[in-house]
């Protein structure tokens, strides 16, 4: 094959497989440090035009999922190896997805159809809804900005620290609230496809 795999790395990850087997590695510099390196555009850009990249294919985390990213990757010329910008913004808000799934007729939890204002309105929410709840942050992921409720004397405090995690974590304080599924597993399913058609 033509291919040719290069591999973007910061002083950390220098002795990592995915650098050891590229066929070319590139060292990200950064005074802020390595997740700083991992999440500047301008820097990453200039190493793949250095590098001679035509494409990428960005891992997980940091820019994977980042549609801001993938714009500046598309201005310059750059194959992204991923979801469009506009699937990484329908999908990447909690709160846009789930009005996604009720609008191509996805079953999802009862909940409050939109962010919560404040601790009154996920109250009223919550009543609607039905104790436990689930108090949750549009953005982002990894558990952070989601608070299990049990009852109404929970759900203040609940809110006050779910809103603060999710503000610090993700720039954003958005929350809405859902019903808690007691014993339910997660299950993610990866599904890789092409603009071809092929899934």
């Amino acid at each position: 094959r033509d291919l040719q795999a290069i591999a973007l790395y910061t002083d950390v990850d220098r002795d990592a497989p995915f650098v050891r087997h590229a066929h070319f590695a590139v060292r990200l510099k950064s005074s802020n440090g390595a997740v700083a390196a991992y999440l500047d555009h301008e820097n990453l850009i200039r190493a793949l035009r250095e590098a001679g990249a035509d494409a990428v294919w960005p891992g997980w985390g940091f820019v994977a999922e980042d549609p801001a990213f993938v714009s500046r990757l598309q201005d310059e010329g750059i194959t992204f190896l991923g979801p469009s910008a506009a699937a990484m913004r329908s999908l990447g808000d909690k709160i846009t997805s789930k009005e996604l799934a009720e609008r191509s007729g996805v079953p999802v939890t009862p909940w409050s159809k939109g962010p919560v204002a404040d601790e009154r309105d996920a109250a009223r929410h919550a009543e609607r809804i039905g104790y436990p709840v689930v108090v949750k942050a549009a953005a982002g992921g990894g558990g952070r900005g989601i608070r299990m409720v049990d009852g109404p004397d929970e759900l203040a405090e609940a809110f006050r620290s779910a809103s603060a995690e999710a503000k610090a974590a993700f720039g954003d304080d958005r929350l809405f609230i859902e019903k808690r599924i007691s014993g339910g597993r997660h299950i993610e399913v990866q599904i890789a496809a092409d603009t071809q058609g092929d899934v």
